[in-house]
This record gives C-alpha cells, structure tokens and sequence, in this order.
C-alpha cells in the first residue's frame, strides 16, 4: 500500500453550471461523515461511500463523487444483502454498515509508474466502427484515461483531486482512490442478468449476491436474449469482429470487419463468451455510460467490473436472463 500524504484543499468551479465543488483532497474525503443533506454536486461524502461500494463489490460504476441512478442501484443492492430497507437512499444507518465493512483510507496516494505514462497511446480514435478498422490497436488515448480506469474512477474527479498536474511524469504522486477488491470468490453458481433493473450479479449457491455491477443491457434494435445460457470461454484482450448481419445503426459498409484490440475496442478489454451464438458479457471504451444507455444487445459492463466476473466463471458457468416489464434510456 502507497503512503499516505496530505494535499492541498480546492474549490475549482466545474464546468456543469460553473457550480464550485466541495473541499475535495485526501483528508476531506477518508474523514468524511453521513450528513442527512442532499449533496447537489461533486461531495467528499459520495466519493467515500462510492469506493466502499465498490470494494464491496456492489459497483455504482465510475466513481465521480455524485449522486446517480448507478449509485442509488448499487446501495439498494447492498441494502438488500444486509438486511436493511433497500430504498437506495444512502441513510444513516446505511453508511455506519458501509463504514464498517473497510477500515483503510479510501483514498490514497500512487507514485505514476513509467509504463503509466509511456504508451502507445490511441490519440484519435473514429466514432464509427468501419474507421476503427484500419487502427493497429485501440489503446487509451492518454496516460490520464489509463489512470483513471486504473482507479475506476472519472477523469474530471481525476483532475479535482489532482490540481495542477499533467498526468505525464513517472515518479509523480497522485491522490486516487484505493479500489483494492478482496481476491474474487474461486468460483459462482451463476449469474444473473436483470433486464429491469439493468445489473449483472454473481450469485453463490443459495442465490446471495456476491458481487452486483450496472450494466447496459440489449436495445429494441438488437435486444438481449431470454431465458438461460452458460459461459463458453473468457477471451482477455479481444478483438471485435462485426458480421453485416447485425444491421447496426449506423454502420453503413456491407462488408465484415475486424477492430483491433485494446481497451477502447468496442467490447474493452474482456470478453466472457456465451453459448447463445453472438452474445456475451463484455467491457466497455465508455464507463461513464455503463446503465444508461443501451448496447447492441449483449451485456457491457465497465472494463474493471467484466474483469473482475471474468475472474469468478468457468466454462459450464449459468448464466440466467431476467426478463424486464419496461425499458427506460438512450439507444447506445
């Protein structure tokens, strides 16, 4: 574990309404406490409750300091499993069984490696996926989007803690969030994707949550399937090969086509395959739209939380489909 070390408090206006951010450093956030007042934008008070939720394994996705349907989802899920009102509302009495499931500072400070800030870095990459094709790798585009996967954390809040720095130099200390998750469970009963309430879970045998992640599942034009399935093979670093036969908004070639690898690959880093031909649980280049918006109908989670699945199943692993009354978002 990095040493702890204390940085310069700042209000830096944000860019949604010029609003000023609460005291966000090191301190502010490990020593924050519940307060009964609704946070109206970036809040120590989230930021810490997002990390314990997320070191829990109930992600609430990326870690951005506010308030959030991704959020309210993961704490009715921790709610659930222990026993309290699952409303999603971060109570009091939520936060004191949140605070007491770590006791190591939430945030900490990392020393930027070399191999953080040397790359290949992606620049430039196309929004429509026949351009990507002609890309040797899709690659973070910067060392700042490394780190900010890396921590599971936005970019923007990346910076707020982190004043004045470029994110280029080795040896350099940031203030990050600690995301060490306890070694996964060597293996799951099955898992469960739930259409309605867009969230995968990795259930044990008795069917308890072992670990909860937002998903973006399915659209009208290609929704997901029903009914049950089973993991065939986690494929890390994949490619991603389009067949004309999907029909996808927005592809306008005929012809099929293969994306290099890379986290920014249209299905990131992993690929959990499944035995309904075409579909699978995968990451995703966008983390910040992961349960917001639609996919083309496979199961897109952030790159850290497939990895994180990819490391409980096994070939033969259950996968189940729950079925959904009313969708809600943006086709993505």
């Amino acid at each position: 574990m990095v040493r702890l070390l204390p940085v310069v408090a700042v209000a830096l206006a944000l860019a949604c309404g010029g609003a000023l951010a609460a005291r966000l450093d090191l301190d502010a956030v490990n020593q924050a406490q519940f307060s009964d007042s609704e946070p109206k934008d970036v809040d120590p008070m989230l930021v810490k409750a997002q990390i314990l939720l997320d070191r829990a394994r109930f992600s609430p996705g990326l870690i951005d300091g506010r308030l959030s349907d991704n959020f309210a989802k993961a704490v009715a899920a921790f709610q659930a499993a222990n026993g309290l009102p699952s409303d999603g509302k971060l109570t009091r009495e939520t936060w004191d069984q949140l605070a007491a499931t770590s006791a190591e500072p939430v945030l900490v400070t990392y020393e930027v490696k070399a191999k953080d800030v040397r790359g290949p870095f992606t620049r430039r990459i196309p929004a429509r996926m026949e351009r990507m094709a002609h890309l040797r790798r899709l690659g973070y585009r910067s060392a700042r989007e490394r780190l900010a996967e890396r921590f599971h954390v936005s970019e923007q809040l990346l910076r707020i803690l982190n004043p004045g720095s470029g994110f280029t130099k080795a040896g350099k200390a940031l203030v990050v969030p600690d995301v060490g998750r306890a070694p996964p469970p060597a293996a799951i009963a099955s898992v469960e994707v739930d259409k309605a309430s867009r969230q995968v879970r990795a259930l044990d045998p008795s069917g308890k949550p072992l670990a909860v992640y937002p998903a973006s599942i399915g659209s009208e034009e290609k929704p997901a399937p029903s009914g049950a399935a089973e993991v065939r093979r986690v494929v890390h670093d994949p490619t991603y090969r389009y067949d004309p036969k999907f029909a996808f908004k927005g592809v306008r070639t005929k012809r099929p086509f293969t994306i290099a690898k890379g986290p920014n690959n249209p299905v990131g880093s992993v690929w959990i395959d499944l035995s309904i031909e075409s579909y699978g649980i995968h990451g995703s280049p966008d983390p910040g739209k992961i349960g917001t918006t639609y996919s083309h109908g496979c199961i897109r989670l952030t790159n850290w939380d497939a990895e994180d699945l990819a490391a409980m199943v096994k070939p033969g692993t259950k996968v189940e489909f729950k079925d959904e009354t009313a969708q809600d978002g943006q086709a993505q």
